[in-house]
């Protein structure tokens, strides 16, 4: 493999990667924000029926463009060329499908990302607040072009279902309520130094953006909920295209479900191994409790929680750089912050912008009001969205500019090699002793279990499989909401709050759910095979695993065990 070489020549994926960059993030401002492309953070674009239309055209007019150029023997380019040719036919498959006129769901759909885009925009000079001051001002625009699409889908018999409905509902109130996210907007812009003229615009953008919200809450309880269906699942056409989207690679899905139990059943053997070390002789329940209130295992205050979790992500980053992994000099650091109240809880990560003036952050989304912050299940969690999970896999591929091209960098994402690469990190960690305490090693085991417990509940309730005869959990009979929140917090010890979340996000986003634990097999299997090759040390696989940035599964088994 070779640096590409610089050419004046147009006719290469890097320059039509370029152009289509720079459209798509006109066309879509928020997707600019999120990948850091610079001048559009004052705008949302157009957010209704036709929008997606014109992107359509945008994509089939690249997809063009990229079938005509001329043929090459350059690894990098052609490996752009697949990278995006995969991602445009995709992408145009959703269009067709009209899944934008059913995009509802409580984690991953308009509602979640018109706020959350707050959250990647700065906020250190007037510019950035006259960019947030316009957008709190416009976001009704898009709300409304988002109610559009909603509606057309509704004529259409294309319809969210009702689970879906209510908690984007909850949602729409609270970011409508007093005290909430776009007050605490408010509050920082007051705080800021900026000029009063400008306060005065923030203030009365935040009065916009909650009366927006209001709005779309109203139009969902009046108007969308009456006539949307009480049935979660999607059944198998939808739910083949969501796993070959995610994952890009062809799976028997009943397959995986028996191995997903299969999974469950080793998981929770050692499970019970691990809490014996903690507390004998106690359940997994007992355990767990512990954990959650014995202040040896938990930290007190939210600060001294942010600074734990910082604290574990830069000890792994100095002591593995250039032992276990190359770390690009510019995601040396990664924030941790509290995610706005009405995020739906858990952590995730939100990537550098493209010049990395906006470092990579992952954010923890806590139940309101919690005092204590047990650490038991945090430090994978760390692992998994920080270092050496998405931030390094993220960064790595963001550093590497002269080789993949800038919508491969920027706006191209499978889940099956990403969630798939993070949860191989928490198990990577493991292996190389930083879970050695009993109580981190049992955290690692449940987010195992929580993943394993996920490809199930996601198969099983998307294709109505009935649970297995032989499972050791309500064995031959069928899914239902209540038994899928039980399974969560039986197995995968989570609590009632957090398992309806979890349940409830499985529904929504079919498919995403299973690309986890799916991936990671995916890349230990890969990791084995690679073992018989010359090349191999731990340290070069990922090498080739992170430096062929986010690929489909068939694709980086390809890159990875088919190259020189």
């Amino acid at each position: 493999m070779s640096v590409r070489e610089s050419s004046t020549d147009d006719q290469t994926v890097f320059a039509l990667s370029d152009r289509f960059v720079e459209q798509l993030a006109a066309h879509q401002p928020m997707l600019a924000t999120q990948m850091g492309v610079a001048g559009h953070d004052a705008e949302w674009g157009k957010h209704d029926p036709e929008s997606w239309q014109d992107l359509g055209v945008l994509i089939r007019s690249t997809r063009s463009a990229l079938s005509q150029l001329p043929p090459t023997d350059q690894y990098w380019e052609r490996l752009g060329r697949r990278v995006l040719d995969e991602y445009l036919g995709l992408g145009l498959e959703r269009i067709e499908r009209e899944e934008h006129l059913r995009d509802l769901n409580n984690i991953a759909s308009p509602p979640q990302a018109l706020r959350g885009t707050f959250d990647l925009m700065p906020h250190a000079s007037e510019a950035d607040w006259s960019a947030i001051a316009d957008r709190l001002q416009s976001i009704g625009e898009a709300i409304e072009g988002y109610i559009d699409c909603l509606a057309q889908g509704q004529q259409r018999g294309l319809l969210a279902a009702r689970r879906q409905v209510l908690a984007c509902l909850e949602q729409c109130c609270v970011h409508a309520s007093d005290g909430t996210f776009f007050d605490t907007l408010d509050h920082l812009a007051r705080d800021s130094g900026i000029t009063p003229s400008l306060q005065h615009l923030v203030s009365s953008g935040v009065q916009a953006a909650r009366a927006a919200y209001a709005r779309l809450g109203g139009y969902l309880e009046r108007d969308y909920l009456p006539v949307c269906p009480a049935r979660d699942a999607v059944g198998l056409e939808r739910y083949r295209f969501a796993t070959h989207s995610f994952l890009l690679t062809e799976i028997d899905h009943e397959a995986v479900y028996h191995w997903g139990w299969q999974e469950i059943g080793k998981l929770k053997q050692q499970m019970e191994t691990v809490s014996n070390r903690i507390w004998p002789g106690r359940c997994f329940k007992e355990v767990v409790q512990l954990l959650k209130t014995d202040s040896r295992y938990s930290v007190d205050s939210p600060e001294s929680f942010l600074e734990r979790m910082s604290e574990i992500q830069q000890e792994a980053l100095q002591r593995l750089d250039n032992q276990v992994f190359d770390v690009p000099e510019q995601v040396r650091t990664v924030e941790v912050r509290f995610a706005p109240k009405g995020s739906t809880l858990g952590a995730y990560y939100i990537q550098p912008s493209e010049d990395f003036s906006r470092p990579g952050c992952v954010w923890y989304a806590k139940p309101d009001g919690i005092t204590c912050f047990p650490l038991y299940d945090e430090v994978t969690t760390a692992y998994h969205e920080g270092f050496p999970g998405h931030h390094l896999q993220i960064g790595v591929q963001l550093s590497l500019g002269d080789q993949l091209t800038r919508a491969h960098r920027l706006a191209i994402w499978h889940d099956g090699y990403g969630e798939g690469w993070a949860l191989y990190a928490e198990r990577l960690m493991a292996e190389l002793g930083y879970l050695g305490q009993p109580e981190y090693e049992f955290g690692l085991l449940a987010s195992q279990m929580m993943r394993a417990c996920r490809v199930v509940i996601d198969i099983g309730m998307h294709l109505d499989l009935a649970i297995p005869q032989d499972a050791s959990f309500e064995p031959g009979t069928e899914w239902t909401f209540g038994t899928a929140v039980q399974l969560l917090t039986s197995h995968a010890l989570m609590d009632d709050e957090n398992s309806r979340s979890e349940v409830t996000r499985y529904l929504g986003w079919p498919g995403q759910a299973i690309s986890y634990k799916v991936g990671e097999q995916f890349i230990l299997d890969l990791r084995e095979e690679a073992t018989r090759e010359d090349w191999f040390t731990l340290k070069e696989f990922h090498r080739r695993v992170l430096g062929a940035g986010p690929v489909g599964l068939d694709h980086l088994k390809e890159l990875i065990i088919g190259t020189a």
